[in-house]
């Protein structure tokens, strides 16, 4: 693409086509984008576009999908080629920095990323002159660069907070402290001598002050986080004096990221074992407490308009910590690290706190209810010593009575009849449980979900959300046993409700798409099991109807992923009792699929491959003619171009070959070629060569003889030139099972001869070099029990095994089956193929998402047939030995090691034979 108007002004229509919500319109233009974006100058021109175009929508949307492109293009791929030219990767690298900091603030913000995600890449070694750029910027005493500058930097360095220590990273961080660390403590200096001329300085310019004082603070914490203590050591009681001094003032100009930041830089020292001594003493630990924790525990007028006006974001911050930028989740964290050393003094200064707040909430509850949050949110933080998303609370701290707190102070507010009545603190009530369910006793629980299926109709989003994830998380909660602690028929009394409330939940403002509510619906369905197939009929048009709806413009992953949950629990749930129903839920989604898969909707294609797959496995007669029709289709190399699609397709055409082989043979025998297509571009890519194997391993298995009879031996000579020319662990494995399965099906004889048709002697080069020295790395127990039986067809129904030159393989070969049953699997990897699912995916397409509840039962093709593979060893060496006189004895006791001899004496005392 040249770098001229007219590309430009063509690019310039395409992007306003891309913001139409006509999905008619919108859809071709992304498609066009899609097309181009291999062009080199591509990119150059969308830089050009949102540094000159005099559209301002234009110059965002230009930004936005600058930084896709560079997020999912930037990284090379091995074995696969360079999809951004070298000439433009050194243009970016050259201009972006400039030019992100030139940009006004919406773009300036796209830019950062796209920096950051380069960064990822090429920072340090690929990109040297980087961190002398940015730093450079810090003396041009422009705030709005400076800022610039700084935001990159934490984009670019906030990943430190979360890498595993090595030296390599302690090499990065040690370039980048030589560089930033001076620089950015001076301008900390600056920034700090700034905030002190009070009145002097304008209201805009304490904003963009204290936006740069965050900055510093996210930065000072991702270079500290890993805990670099000749760097910081000399300087900890500096900063924390700066930092507590900043958090005493009484100034409303401070900001929430500044000082949530500057919080959690002090929760973040004070659990240090090295950085005790700072908190030790009671003046200091008394002022924290009163100064800093108790003013940010309270409920603020932004939070309350948050709570109001803006609730997605308000749940976002709140259930989710999000970034820990809100003041309160800061607060809570640094009272959490207090209690690490000092848990004694720090409850007994907060349980006055606490008392007071309550008895001032007791005084006049209409205008103190504030005080209430703030005691509940006080009382959160001193009980929480540990916690996971999947329990809750589950270490406590002891000083604090959960159960008397629930009792006297949180089952009022779930209890209170009045639904507009002080909805945050039914919001922290329902919270209260949702948190400490581990620790309140199984009466309290059961107490209390009646009440919470009751708010789920209450106005307030945020009441009604918590309610939902409240439910959701109870109906995890595992009980002895391993069932659920809350069982079907305590839930009984609730079922209509529960469900009636949970779908007109969805009906309320703001709520349409609530993640929260469609994971709950799916949650219950998971509980109350077969209890809900009255129910289904209704149900089920309800939830196709909202796939409907939202398939339009599919914008909430986590939403869209619970409804089809709760799509494939329906389907499992109903066609568990009754498999016939399995036609009445084909009619009813079979429609809305088609309108999916022909307006090609990305995000929802796997899916409905997967729910199409659960549907056609349920199926106990012959593949029916919808599903026929669509066969073709499903081969069309395109959709095989998005990994996405890969996993579930590959599991819908074995569902196809399982329940339809006989039907595609004679009906579709034109189409195999194009499945074997599907099956060479599998198996050609590390990434995904195993899908590969599991749709070679059904057509074995499913497919006629005669019909893939003439392609045989040019599947094997794929396998071989992909083993030549890049040889990984996985495929090795992929590639046994496949062998072994080969020779189960087809003959041990069949399995030699194909070998040694291609090659002679090949045969015995696979047992030597493959199949003997690798066995031992197969994983999982029907890939074991499929190579062990194929290497035992191998042993004894193979005649070229005991006359030619082969037979020097056999002993080693039953040692290495031996081996296979007795030792501990290898699971070693060499080290250059750790990576290699990452390295060879493409960056940024729609991801796969496995749908637990479509999940597909582990298929044994062996079956019933052979129960003990070490059975039928002894049973085949017993009828080979009868066979062959004296040679088998002869061969174990001149080659076979004790240790396998006498695991194998066992295995022929088990089955009750002699070798003759």
């Amino acid at each position: 693409m040249e770098l001229n108007d007219g590309n430009l002004q063509t690019l310039t229509e395409f992007m306003r086509k891309t913001l139409d919500p006509d999905q008619s319109v919108r859809r071709p233009a992304e498609k066009f984008l899609e097309s181009v974006e291999g062009n080199q100058n591509y990119p150059i021109l969308l830089l050009t576009l949102l540094e000159k175009s005099q559209d301002n929508v234009i110059r965002v949307c230009a930004a936005v999908t600058f930084k896709n492109y560079i997020k999912r293009n930037w990284r090379i791929i091995e074995d696969e080629p360079n999809k951004i030219s070298d000439p433009d990767r050194t243009t970016i690298k050259a201009n972006i920095v400039h030019l992100m900091l030139s940009s006004p603030e919406q773009i300036q913000k796209q830019l950062s990323d796209a920096i950051s995600i380069i960064g990822r890449e090429d920072f340090p070694m690929k990109w040297p002159d980087l961190l002398t750029e940015m730093v450079t910027r810090f003396q041009s005493g422009d705030f709005h660069i400076i800022n610039g500058v700084l935001r990159t930097a934490h984009s670019l360095f906030k990943r430190y907070r979360h890498e595993f220590k090595s030296n390599e990273l302690w090499l990065e961080i040690k370039l980048v402290l030589d560089t930033f660390a001076s620089p950015l403590t001076e301008l900390f200096k600056v920034d700090l001598n700034y905030s002190d001329m009070g009145s002097h300085c304008l209201l805009f310019m304490y904003i963009i002050l204290f936006s740069s004082l965050t900055l510093i603070s996210k930065l000072f914490y991702s270079l500290n986080f890993q805990d670099l203590p000749e760097f910081f050591e000399d300087n900890m009681e500096t900063w924390m004096s700066n930092f507590h001094n900043l958090l005493t003032l009484d100034n409303k100009l401070l900001q929430t990221d500044l000082v949530s930041n500057a919080i959690q830089f002090l929760a973040s020292v004070c659990e240090r074992p090295h950085y005790k001594h700072l908190f030790e003493d009671q003046n200091t630990l008394t002022s924290i407490c009163e100064k800093v924790i108790v003013p940010n525990m309270e409920f603020r007028s932004a939070d309350e308009e948050a709570f109001e006006d803006n609730s997605e974001e308000y749940i976002r911050r709140d259930l989710e910590g999000s970034d820990i930028d809100t003041r309160r989740r800061a607060a809570c964290d640094l009272v959490r690290g207090l209690c690490k050393f000092f848990e004694g003094p720090v409850t007994a200064i907060f349980s006055g706190y606490v008392n007071s707040m309550l008895g001032e909430y007791a005084k006049n509850p209409v205008v103190n209810w504030k005080h209430k949050d703030a005691a509940i949110y006080l009382v959160t933080s001193l009980a929480s010593k540990a916690q996971t998303a999947k329990h809750g609370i589950t270490q406590a701290n002891e000083l604090v009575n959960l159960t008397e707190f629930f009792v006297n102070h949180i089952l009022t507010d779930l209890n209170s009849q009045n639904v507009n009545e002080f909805p945050v603190l039914k919001a922290d009530a329902i919270k209260y449980v949702m948190i400490f369910r581990s620790q309140l006793p199984k009466e309290q629980l059961l107490q209390a979900v009646p009440l919470l299926v009751a708010h789920l109709q209450a106005e307030s989003t945020v009441e009604h959300t918590y309610a939902a994830h409240a439910l959701e998380r109870l109906f995890t909660m595992r009980g002895p046993n391993n069932s659920t602690l809350i069982t079907p028929t305590e839930m009984a009394p609730f079922t209509e409700q529960l469900l009636n409330n949970l779908f007109k939940a969805l009906a309320l403002p703001g709520s349409s798409e609530n993640e929260y509510i469609m994971k709950a619906i799916m949650r219950s369905f998971s509980l109350l099991q077969e209890t809900i197939v009255p129910y289904i009929p209704t149900l089920i048009g309800q939830l196709t109807h909202k796939l409907l709806l939202v398939s339009k413009n599919p914008s909430k992953p986590h939403f869209n992923h619970y409804l089809f949950e709760s799509l494939c629990l329906s389907i499992r749930i109903t066609c568990k009792a009754n498999p016939t129903t399995v036609g009445s839920f084909e009619e009813a989604l079979f429609p809305v699929f088609t309108e999916i898969l022909q307006n090609d909707v990305q995000e929802f294609v796997p899916y409905v491959f997967q729910v199409m797959s659960l549907l056609l496995e349920i199926h106990t007669s012959s593949i029916p003619n919808s599903y026929m029709a669509l066969f073709p289709h499903l081969l069309q190399p395109v959709l095989w171009e998005r990994t996405g699609n890969i996993p579930p397709l590959v599991r819908l055409l074995q569902a196809y070959l399982e329940k339809g082989a006989a039907t595609i043979a004679s009906s579709a025998a034109d189409k195999i070629p194009g499945l074997l297509g599907v099956f060479q571009k599998l198996i050609a890519s590390k990434a995904n060569d195993h899908q590969g194997f599991y749709l070679m391993n059904s057509i074995i298995e499913h497919m006629p003889t005669e019909s893939i009879v003439q392609y045989r031996k040019q599947i094997f000579i794929l396998l071989f030139q992909r083993l030549q020319s890049s040889k990984t662990t996985k495929f090795i494995k992929s590639f046994m099972v496949f062998i072994n399965l080969y020779g189960v099906k087809y003959g041990a004889i069949a399995l030699q001869e194909i070998f040694d048709s291609i090659q002679p002697k090949m045969f015995g080069m696979v047992l030597e070099k493959i199949v003997i020295p690798e066995v031992q790395k197969v994983s999982g127990p029907v890939e074991k029990k499929i190579c062990a039986v194929g290497i035992i067809k191998i042993l004894t129904e193979c005649p070229a095994m005991m006359d030619t030159e082969y037979t020097k393989l056999w002993t080693p070969l039953l040692q290495a089956l031996i081996g296979l049953f007795e030792l501990p699997e290898d699971d070693s990897i060499p080290d250059d193929e750790h990576f290699i699912d990452i390295e060879d995916t493409a960056s940024y397409q729609t991801a796969f998402s496995q749908l637990a509840f479509a999940g597909k039962k582990e298929h044994d093709p062996i079956g019933d047939a052979v129960s003990n593979p070490k059975i039928l060893l002894a049973q085949s060496l017993h009828k080979l030995s009868t066979a062959c006189p004296g040679r088998v004895l002869s061969m174990l006791s001149t080659s076979l090691n004790a240790e396998a001899l006498q695991y194998l004496q066992g295995y022929l005392l088990a089955a009750s034979v002699q070798l003759v």
